[in-house]
């Protein structure tokens, strides 16, 4: 077993500066040049409670995908805010002008502005040691930063991203892990 705090000439660990991650479907390549931060892909299992006399007995449930959030800098081109805006627009989302305009948003045009999104943590040498690919991934909702005279900071433009399930390619990983993983059964090995 390697232990990274004693051994220089080992792997380093998970470092969290060092990451990409890309929308496939928005923008230049993905976007990922200006994406600053993104969470990673959580899970809940719901449980249910059983009381008998004075005893609560606890079972696990469903299991739910949180969303994600993806924060990027809002760079004058390209236009990350112009580039969200158009992306829930070709979801189906239209500016009510006229009680004739009666189109929605659909998943199958939401999920396609995004695509099959990526969140990959790379090692010290830009190979991959972790990748998450979110399915059936759309947008649930658009920050547009905020303004402040008494700052110089970037602009920037966060989203929650809403998916079905994420699946975990552990490049790179020990056996060890990797079979815990395969044995979950809710993560699924590439």
């Amino acid at each position: 077993m390697g232990r990274f705090w004693t051994d220089a000439t080992g792997k380093d660990p998970k470092r969290a500066y060092r990451f990409q991650c890309v929308l496939p479907n928005l923008g230049e390549n993905g976007c990922t040049w200006f994406i600053t931060s993104v969470s990673k892909p959580t899970v809940t299992i719901s449980e249910s409670k059983h009381t008998y006399l004075n005893h609560d007995f606890y079972y696990p449930g469903r299991v739910s995908w949180n969303t994600i959030s993806v924060k990027l800098v809002d760079p004058v081109e390209p236009d990350a805010t112009a580039i969200m805006c158009s992306a829930i627009e070709d979801a189906g989302y239209k500016i009510p002008a006229s009680f004739e305009q009666t189109s929605t948003i659909s998943k199958a045009n939401a999920t396609a502005q995004l695509g099959e999104v990526e969140i990959m943590q790379i090692d010290s040498d830009g190979g991959a040691v972790e990748k998450w690919i979110l399915h059936n991934a759309w947008i649930k909702s658009a920050t547009f930063g905020d303004l402040d005279y008494a700052t110089d900071g970037l602009t920037n433009v966060t989203i929650e991203v809403r998916y079905d399930w994420a699946s975990l390619d552990a490049h790179g990983a020990t056996a060890g892990v990797q079979d815990r993983a395969a044995n979950v059964g809710i993560f699924q090995q590439q």
